[in-house]
């Protein structure tokens, strides 16, 4: 062998072995003693060289390092844990009950790779596995630990299931993402993660975790750093790679005195952008259109911009920009009493009928000290947020400026949620509307394209429901029966449902409805949504809604079906309602006598009433009608009093008179709502009073105001028309488009 050959080996050699030592591995954890070898250079300078770098040192180092770039000091634990108890004293049963459960399931040296049994010998199920992965129940038993005098039993317990991770992985005894319930996979990692972070940090004071332990804690971390960085090169839409993501970001931000640390905040924060970029919609919501994801995004981009902070690292303007977004979207959704609806695959709380966000908005206020925001916000913060706050953040609630929102309705035009709000006061009405549809990834849409859900008097009159994957008629309520929509004949809106792979509970539909929004307006006297979907166009019925609210009084829903043959035709309203004049007239009520009338001022044939889990609904149908328009009027009630009179033939509805207007109308059946300057019309071609004549080259709805001194039109149907419009004798002919206001003088 020549010497230039020799050389040329020689160099290869070295510099595969020095590439080896510059990158942390992503299969196997580094013994405590190697760690020296994968610090920058700069960090083994000033411990004094690689060669002189104890356990001890290193482990005394990272604790500083931990008490200045962690969210909170470690040093001060035992004083926030005082403080803790004493804020959040319900706290401590639910720490106790979640780390006995976890305790009594798995033993310290836990298994990995499915099948294996709980400690009872019954058999660990997908579902199980996840949130033994997660290690969410964990992070109990080191709050146990606290609660039970420091009993070294559960330090110990934390460090053995670690180690017995560990020892699964150099094993290769571990689910992997392939079988669908990956241990490594990137939400379950970096769950785990975030977990595992808050555990160390709390337990660095304690005797019982040795340097040693500490380190190999560290190192641990730092194998999931590198296999996260591995398994993660591209873009994965969807809150799993974001939450991998986000633990990626918080890892390079407090273990950046490693060499690789630079290319996983390279990388996190790249992928973190594009996410941001292309799930975060530019009208603010979380491309999932679920309130539950919305808020689990927020929590995974908050946890980086803190510590980036921290850090005094420099954040970029449209980071912020962004996460402010997130926070401003959910004071926009808010109801009256400053929950939020029920949206797709919201799942913290099954069957519920609303969201709580004021945890999220506290911690909005905290960050942005945004008044509106404060005005959601509580003067505490969620338990668990409460270890993720520095303390010149906590004091901050001892004094909350708020500033009630100057918004009423809004739009969310790219995600597909229209909400029609009165205002803030807590008997204040609002309704949202459902349309929309992510063409990427629509695992977490419902069956509920066009549907509605309503506030009024600070009940929930229109309901919709919370649900949890693992939960047997999880696919049941993920569909249209318990949803406000209109059907037809037996269709439901979600087809092709299937679970996933791993088995968790969790399925999607392969076919939905393609939503189309036809028109959206706002001014001072009304509201008004047309939209469609394509979701019957399978049995040869096209279908559209219309949902227009008389402000301050009440809404009206027109379902329109057309079809070349018969079909049932359904309205599905959710609540428990008893019928006063079946099945045109249905009532619920609630505790404080307050309630809602939905009343048809197109007659109806056949009511039925179903329902499960404590949750029911009405089915009202039209049958054997090819074509056909359901005209409804959801009317709240505060009192008795104020209740449609159900004895009446058209009866009065919040002052408005049914067919008793002064105009002429001419069409098939066409139907009249007036108040004062105010009518609404439904299925006419022309009216007339006075001097004043217009026709219509279609059948159409208008709502019109009409005074001395004003008239004008507005389209609230679902297509263009021309209007021919005499006054005077003056002939005007113009084209009227869906939700158009036109002036006529």
């Amino acid at each position: 062998m020549n010497w230039f050959k020799l050389t040329w080996l020689i160099s290869c050699f070295l510099c595969f072995e020095i590439g080896v030592s510059q990158n942390i591995p992503s299969d196997s954890v580094i013994e405590t003693f190697k760690l020296q070898a994968y610090l920058k250079p700069e960090v083994q300078s000033v411990l004094g060289g690689v060669q002189n770098i104890s356990d001890a040192e290193l482990a005394k180092y990272f604790r500083e390092k931990f008490s200045e770039r962690y969210f909170y000091d470690w040093k001060n634990f035992n004083d926030r844990f005082i403080a803790y108890k004493t804020a959040y004293p319900e706290a401590e049963n639910s720490h106790a009950e979640r780390a006995l459960d976890h305790l009594s399931k798995f033993p310290d040296f836990a298994q990995w790779k499915l099948p294996f049994n709980y400690s009872n010998g019954l058999p660990v199920n997908a579902y199980a596995l996840r949130h033994l992965a997660r290690q969410h129940k964990m992070l109990d038993i080191a709050f146990y630990y606290n609660y039970q005098n420091k009993k070294d039993a559960y330090l110990s317990y934390f460090k053995n299931q670690l180690q017995s991770l560990n020892k699964a992985l150099a094993t290769n005894s571990y689910e992997t993402i392939e079988d669908g319930n990956g241990v490594y996979e990137a939400f379950r990692s970096g769950y785990r993660v975030l977990n595992w972070l808050q555990i160390h940090n709390m337990f660095l004071g304690e005797k019982g975790y040795s340097d040693k332990e500490q380190l190999v804690t560290i190192a641990t971390l730092l194998q999931h750093a590198s296999n996260l960085y591995e398994t993660n090169a591209s873009f994965v839409p969807g809150n799993h790679q974001t939450r991998g993501m986000s633990a990626l970001a918080m890892l390079s931000i407090l273990f950046i005195d490693f060499k690789d640390s630079d290319k996983w905040y390279e990388r996190s924060m790249q992928l973190l952008e594009a996410h941001l970029t292309k799930e975060i919609n530019k009208d603010g919501f979380q491309f999932e259109r679920s309130v539950h994801y919305h808020i689990s995004d927020i929590d995974n981009y908050y946890y980086v911009y803190q510590l980036a902070r921290n850090s005094n690292m420099n954040v970029d303007a449209f980071w912020e920009n962004k996460l402010k977004s997130l926070f401003v979207t959910l004071t926009k959704i808010a109801y009256p009493d400053k929950s939020a609806p029920v949206f797709s695959d919201d799942t913290n709380e099954p069957w519920a009928e609303k969201n709580n966000i004021s945890g999220a908005l506290t911690l909005g206020y905290l960050l942005f000290a945004d008044l509106e925001m404060g005005y959601f916000a509580n003067n505490f913060v969620e338990s668990d947020m409460y270890w993720y706050l520095k303390d010149t953040q906590l004091k901050m609630l001892d004094n909350i400026q708020k500033k009630v929102p100057e918004f009423k309705s809004v739009v969310f035009p790219e995600t597909g949620y229209y909400i029609m709000r009165q205002g803030w006061n807590q008997d204040d009405k609002m309704m949202a509307i459902s349309n929309g549809l992510d063409v990427d990834k629509p695992d977490h849409q419902h069956g509920d394209l066009l549907g509605v859900q309503a506030m009024s008097n600070g009940q929930v009159i229109l309901p919709n429901y919370q649900v949890r994957y693992p939960l047997k008629d999880y696919e049941f309520f993920k569909n249209s029966l318990v949803k406000n929509v209109a059907l037809v004949d037996d269709e439901l809106q979600g087809k092709g449902y299937a679970g996933n792979q791993g088995g968790s509970g969790f399925g999607k539909f392969s076919n939905l409805p393609k939503p189309k929004t036809i028109a959206w307006s706002s001014n001072n006297n009304i509201d008004v949504y047309v939209g469609s979907h394509d979701g019957f166009e399978n049995i040869g019925v096209t279908y559209t809604r219309q949902v227009i609210y008389l402000k301050d009084d009440f809404w009206v829903i027109k379902d329109n079906f057309k079809s070349n043959e018969s079909h049932d035709y359904k309205q599905i309203w959710q609540g428990h309602y008893t019928f006063e004049k079946a099945p045109n007239l249905l009532r619920s009520t609630f505790n404080d006598g307050s309630g809602c009338d939905i009343y048809q001022l197109v007659a109806t044939d056949d009511v039925k009433t179903s329902g499960t889990r404590g949750k029911e609904w009405s089915i009202i149908s039209k049958k054997e009608k090819s074509t056909f328009s359901f005209i409804t009027a959801i009317v709240p009630f505060k009192k008795f009093d104020d209740r449609i009179d159900e004895d009446q033939i058209n009866p009065n509805l919040k002052g408005w008179k049914v067919n008793d207007s002064n105009w002429v109308l001419s069409g098939v059946k066409p139907l009249s709502l007036t108040k004062g300057d105010l009518s609404a019309f439904f299925s006419i071609k022309g009216l007339a009073l006075n001097n004043i004549k217009a026709s219509f080259s279609e059948e159409v709805d208008v709502v019109i105001k009409y005074s001395e001194n004003n008239f004008s039109i507005q389209l609230v149907s679902e297509n263009k028309v021309e209007c021919n419009l005499t006054n005077n004798k003056k002939l005007k002919t113009v084209t009227l488009n869906p939700g158009q206001v036109f002036t006529v003088f």
